[in-house]
């Protein structure tokens, strides 16, 4: 089995940061992409960042210029560091990595518990 655990949310004035990191762990073989969505009440799911085992990064246009994503390949973490927080990005962001647990299986997309993030004077 594959566990994904985020960590870092909370509450957060508009203008300020927080960073999110998020571990995977369990049988790993190998990652693919790993990435961040959020979703917040009432809304759909939605593409934070993503990025690649070779390193290229994607950001969803309301967060380009705020948001970075990284990834330590050794530990297989990745983080989201979010500067200049708005109150519309308040929502519960999603850790999320395609994994192959082993070499004979394929890739396949495990999610996280979900961290809440409140931005918010």
């Amino acid at each position: 089995q594959v566990h994904l655990v985020e960590s870092g949310g909370g509450l957060v004035q508009p203008g300020g940061s927080l960073r999110l990191p998020c571990a995977a762990s369990g049988t790993i073989f190998s990652i693919n992409a790993m990435g961040w969505y959020r979703q917040a009440p009432g809304k759909q799911r939605e593409l934070v960042a993503t990025i690649t085992s070779g390193g290229s990064t994607n950001y969803a246009d309301s967060v380009k210029g705020r948001f970075t994503i990284s990834r330590d390949y050794a530990k297989n973490t990745v983080f989201l560091q979010m500067n200049s927080l708005k109150p519309e990005d308040t929502a519960v962001y999603y850790c999320n990595a395609d994994v192959k647990r082993l070499p004979m299986l394929p890739l396949r997309g495990y999610w996280g518990q979900g961290t809440q993030v409140t931005v918010s004077s």
